[in-house]
């Protein structure tokens, strides 16, 4: 196992990858059981208050992300240990960040409501594209050209193709497809060329109800398949979701504890 991990991850230079990798899954997981214990009132856990002011903690996140970012841009060329040592304090800073990201898009604190599952969201991709680059992959297929003028053109043109499929992939709301098909580019054509899921923003432009085109028919067959295939999914990832980071249903009117 250390001589597989030493080639594999030190010896081509992804050791620094590794340890975010790493620090993002473990701080997520560590704020997520804090703040669970918080809202359960049990032992000695609570919120960090400045008086009467609540600090929350993409604050922490925002100076930790600082502090580890700029820090590996100064010794990024000096040790790979210490470079390493800075992408972990930024990938624990980026977990605080992103674990609040439904905070930041909405601008009001729904961390136990159902608009906080966008920061669950937001942390699982983020782990899962982290982890694809330390795999080796590369986004939009992104190969070295063979060095002559006709290899980069056609370089440039598979990866503008990619980024293209990729775009109108997530546009049709099949995120998970998008961002997955970056690395692995097949998944784009079927992506890209199925059926747009019902609310996303390719149905409202062309076929959805007040699109230039409204098309009934192709509406309810893009709900119908809502229903049989990707309900199902997403009610697994619910799941999953809240046996990891607590559930996410209250309503916005509840006093909801203060974390």
């Amino acid at each position: 196992m250390g001589d597989l991990f030493q080639q594999r991850i030190v010896e081509t230079g992804r050791l620094p990858l590794f340890c975010f990798f790493v620090a993002l899954i473990g701080a997520f997981v560590f704020t997520r059981i804090n703040v669970r214990l918080i809202r359960a009132k049990i032992g000695w856990f609570g919120n960090v208050n400045v008086g009467e002011m609540h600090i929350h903690h993409v604050v922490f996140g925002v100076v930790l992300t600082m502090l580890g970012g700029v820090s590996g841009l100064l010794v990024s060329g000096v040790s790979q240990a210490w470079y390493a040592l800075t992408a972990a304090v930024f990938g624990v800073g980026a977990a605080l960040i992103l674990d609040e990201f439904a905070l930041i898009l909405h601008l009001h604190d729904v961390y136990w409501e159902e608009e906080g599952r966008t920061s669950v969201d937001a942390v699982f991709i983020a782990i899962a594209v982290t982890g694809l680059l330390l795999l080796g992959l590369r986004p939009l297929g992104w190969e070295r050209s063979d060095g002559t003028a006709q290899g980069a053109w056609v370089a440039a043109g598979f990866i503008v193709l990619n980024l293209v499929l990729a775009v109108v992939t997530l546009l049709k709301g099949k995120i998970w497809t998008g961002l997955v098909g970056l690395f692995v580019p097949i998944l784009l054509i079927p992506g890209a060329l199925r059926l747009a899921r019902p609310g996303s923003p390719w149905a409202h432009w062309f076929f959805a109800p007040g699109s230039r085109n409204p098309q009934p028919r192709k509406l309810a067959r893009a709900q119908r398949r809502e229903d049989r295939w990707r309900r199902p999914v997403i009610q697994a990832k619910i799941a999953f979701q809240e046996f990891v980071s607590g559930r996410h249903d209250l309503p916005s009117s509840r006093l909801r504890p203060r974390r």
